[in-house]
């Protein structure tokens, strides 16, 4: 997906409540894009351990507009999905990264 307001209306679809419920999470998993305009800026929070660390900046909670309460890491789960099509590791990404001479 191409944009954090596409995740929410998908979040929306999924659990109910608004796109403003989800917006701040998914705007956060792509809030690398400001270091690196393509791709890659998805290694910073796009791992297991950035969904891990999702929920200590949003609370392991969210509740929507409906009330309804639901575990942050659901959003996470299902932004970094939505990108890869997996939740990789850290070590994942890591692996890829060739140290120059």
């Amino acid at each position: 997906m191409a944009h954090p307001y596409h995740h929410a209306l998908s979040s929306v679809k999924k659990w109910g409540g608004t796109v403003d419920d989800y917006q701040p999470i998914h705007a956060w998993y792509d809030s690398s894009k400001a270091h690196s305009a393509d791709f890659r800026h998805r290694a910073m929070f796009h791992h297991a351990a950035g969904i891990w660390l999702s929920e200590t900046v949003f609370r392991p909670t969210i509740t929507l507009s409906t009330g309804r309460i639901i575990p942050t890491r659901w959003v996470g789960e299902q932004h970094v999905r939505e990108d890869l099509g997996f939740i990789p590791s850290f070590t994942d990404w890591v692996k890829a990264i060739r140290p120059e001479p």
